[in-house]
């Protein structure tokens, strides 16, 4: 059963929602939202909930059972190929953690806030949740692409990157295959990115969490 079935007031905020894989340029596009929307909108990143946690519970390569891996853990492995990947995997805190956060987000458009949320897809059941608590808010859902080659030097020179996270996940947090818009940010700089999102905002309400729904 969702929890989709709570009404919202006509006064609740507008969320955009940015997803795609790390490093794929989700916050230069928010920050570029930001500047070019006339209305403030809170950015709120999954890094800045991952920051917040305790370090004893954000973990490399933790075994089972351990805070690390109860929390967030990073799993480095090598696919059937050889190639080394990083995954990020949530244990049980961790993804009560996430679901704390969502209902942070709609607590704030509840209250009137616009909102842009920089996140992965990392499971199904992230999106699911989404889906659940939005209700009836209006959520403009936004894929952000870019080549995993592109992708993968850029994870190369950012601090505090492990080799592999992106490619991880680069086509799972996509599998739902449906948004409202896609911008591509090997091709378009974070303002051209933002205005192509604006533009869509002026066309008409988001229809994409509505078509995820009927599908589900």
């Amino acid at each position: 059963m969702r929890e989709t079935e709570r009404k919202q007031s006509m006064s609740s905020g507008t969320i955009i929602f940015l997803n795609g894989s790390s490093s794929a340029g989700k916050t230069s596009l928010a920050h570029a939202l930001q500047e070019i929307l006339p209305d403030p909108y809170q950015h709120i990143a999954l890094d800045q909930f991952r920051d917040g946690m305790s370090a004893k519970f954000r973990g490399l390569n933790s075994p089972t059972g351990t805070r690390g891996q109860r929390g967030l853990n990073i799993v480095p492995h090598q696919d059937a190929n050889g190639t080394t990947l990083t995954e990020v995997r949530f244990g049980e805190e961790g993804k009560r953690l996430l679901r704390g956060m969502r209902r942070a987000i709609v607590a704030l458009a509840d209250a009137g806030n616009s909102v842009i949320i920089d996140d992965i897809l990392f499971e199904p059941d992230f999106l699911e949740d989404y889906l659940a608590v939005t209700g009836s808010i209006p959520v403009y859902f936004v894929g952000v692409r870019c080549p995993l080659k592109v992708i993968n030097d850029r994870e190369q020179v950012r601090l505090g990157r492990f080799p592999g996270t992106a490619e991880s996940h680069f086509v799972s947090c996509h599998a739902h295959n449906i948004y409202d818009i896609e911008v591509h940010t090997d091709k378009n700089t974070p303002a051209e990115c933002a205005n192509q999102v604006i533009t869509r905002m002026l066309s008409g309400l988001p229809t994409a969490f509505n078509e995820l729904r009927a599908i589900s």
